[in-house]
């Protein structure tokens, strides 16, 4: 006689049905980790793609990002951290205000087992960092020294700058020292603009007053050199030329149609948002994780432009 299999029929459908139930009840009573991120600022529409970016790698874990601006107040980002630091969040993703002041700071959070991601931009003392997730800053400078050097016979340059930040002064370094191995070339004016367009445009106008011979100018970054060019559409000046580093919608927009901007240098803030939340998690999971994560970078211009997309990043 044929002996009866409802025991395994039941231990089947119990399998089926109840396990399932199991495992899920397991993972959504699992703790939400909470991961706090501090930007210099939040006008700039870079810092807007990262932040989406890494907030979608950080929810579909099912955890929490929380977003903090100190509106490039130094000592309000500090007290960010603090905050952060008070709260016991699970990590803490910070873009400096000021590369040289945040140390002690995140040696805190260091001591108090957070680990600390700086993003876009490094810090001049990276001993309390878990890595750092930047683009090559000095390189970006580079390439647009070059292009320039193979576009030009002879120019008088003005630059944009941002020296308390160091990505934004290794962009600089990187064109001001390549720049200087042809004497075809001088730099003759410099200003700090913070990086903001709204600071670039009222600077360009005061270097193009002092030196009206100005021909070319770099830029720090694409917000800087869209200020640059309403400066010069407000002076009337149709004879200068601008580089920028970034690769936004606007620039690479304005490439398209604009004959006096000449480049921008791309860089991936999709990239940068990812690889940052992916350097976090590994390192959750006691993986190994780089100390300097840095993402390559390429030049835009005219011959290039319409193998971008003029309308998003890149």
């Amino acid at each position: 006689m044929k002996k009866r299999q409802y025991p395994f029929l039941l231990i089947g459908l119990m399998a089926l049905f109840v396990l399932p139930i199991y495992f899920y009840y397991i993972s959504s009573t699992q703790p939400i980790k909470r991961f706090g991120v501090s930007y210099m600022t939040m006008n700039n529409p870079f810092y807007e793609v990262i932040n989406n970016e890494m907030r979608k790698q950080i929810e579909a874990r099912g955890d929490q990002l929380i977003v903090r601006d100190p509106l490039l107040n130094e000592s309000k980002q500090q007290e960010q951290i603090e905050q952060f630091i008070d709260m016991k969040v699970d990590g803490i993703f910070i873009n400096p205000v000021d590369s040289r002041s945040l140390e002690p700071t995140l040696a805190k959070a260091k001591r108090a087992g957070i680990p600390v991601i700086a993003i876009d931009v490094p810090l001049s003392d990276s001993t309390s960092l878990l890595s750092t997730v930047v683009s090559d800053n000095y390189g970006a400078g580079v390439q647009c020294a070059r292009h320039i050097m193979s576009h030009f016979d002879h120019a008088k340059i003005g630059l944009l700058k941002h020296s308390s930040v160091q990505s934004a002064s290794e962009r600089i370094r990187g064109f001001k020292e390549t720049i200087a191995s042809d004497d075809r070339f001088q730099i003759v004016n410099e200003a700090q603009c913070l990086g903001q367009l709204e600071i670039a445009m009222p600077k360009t106008e005061e270097m193009i007053a002092k030196t009206p011979d100005i021909s070319i100018i770099m830029a720090l970054n694409d917000p800087s050199a869209l200020g640059a060019k309403a400066a010069l559409k407000n002076i009337g000046r149709k004879d200068i030329y601008i580089y920028g580093v970034d690769g936004t919608p606007e620039m690479k927009a304005l490439l398209a149609k604009d004959p006096m901007v000449l480049g921008t240098v791309a860089q991936s803030p999709y990239s940068i948002g990812k690889k940052a939340a992916q350097a976090m998690y590994d390192h959750l999971k006691g993986a190994p994780v780089s100390k300097n994560i840095v993402i390559p970078v390429e030049m835009i211009d005219h011959d290039s432009i319409d193998f971008y997309s003029k309308g998003g990043w890149q």
